[in-house]
């Protein structure tokens, strides 16, 4: 089983990772479920993802209160990962972010569909959530618990939701796979919106999503571009230590 201290130092390593990546900026953040108590999760600190180490990783209630008193800031919208877990027990890492990719489709409400093998991991169908349907005019954030609930309902059984005008939330049954269908569905969001300029859009049948979608999420894929991304950062400088 996965320690306390392993699991910290791959959260930790996953939000460089998606950040190195393009996927993440300033803002947005990665969570795991604790690895021997499913009702709690690990998330870190309100720091920036590419700057994020083992020991700003806290430990939160699946009603997103801290297991500790907090010496620090927290995330606003961690209820986020609290109520995906609640509501989904095969998830076990949630990542939150506006990658730039992904804000047209959120803006426009064009729907995003997988057009090549590996956006395939997105699954055959991305919704969507707007906040305004269910709570009028907000500042877009997610930090009220009925509005992580409504978020979570949303996304249902799938493993993207777009948030409109916001950004996305992806969802994984491993912190590998979950970071893998962040990269690659952020990758379709822009071959997509490529291929729409030259006139159309031919998108994967159900069953080469269906079939794509297995063959994709075996371990040798994950793990082949797992070593890639934590080579990337190493040559960039910016790997978590001792990883």
């Amino acid at each position: 089983m996965t320690t306390l201290d392993d699991a910290r130092a791959q959260l930790a390593l996953a939000n460089r990772i998606i950040a190195h990546e393009g996927v993440l900026d300033a803002f947005g953040h990665v969570s795991v479920r604790h690895p021997s108590y499913s009702g709690r999760y690990l998330l870190a600190r309100s720091r920036s993802p590419e700057l994020i180490e083992p020991a700003d990783i806290l430990e939160f209630t699946l009603d997103s209160e801290p297991a500790l008193p907090p010496t620090t800031m927290l995330y606003g919208e961690r209820v986020i990962h609290g109520c995906i877990y609640q509501a989904r027990p095969d998830v076990t890492a949630i990542c939150h972010h506006h990658s730039r990719a992904m804000m047209p489709f959120c803006i426009s409400g064009v729907p995003l569909r997988p057009v090549d093998h590996l956006g395939a991991t997105m699954g055959a169908e991305i919704p969507f959530w707007d906040q305004r349907d269910e709570f009028g005019d907000t500042n877009l954030i997610v930090a009220k618990p009925e509005e992580g609930r409504s978020l979570a309902r949303a996304l249902g059984p799938h493993w993207i939701v777009l948030m409109r005008r916001h950004g996305a939330t992806v969802v994984g049954t491993t912190l590998q796979e979950m970071i893998f269908r962040a990269v690659f569905s952020c990758r379709n969001a822009e071959m997509q919106r490529e291929a729409q300029t030259f006139g159309g859009v031919s998108p994967l049948t159900a069953g080469e999503i269906e079939k794509a979608f297995a063959f994709n999420l075996e371990p040798r894929p994950i793990a082949r571009a797992w070593e890639y991304w934590t080579a990337r950062l190493r040559k960039a400088g910016e790997a978590v230590a001792g990883l």
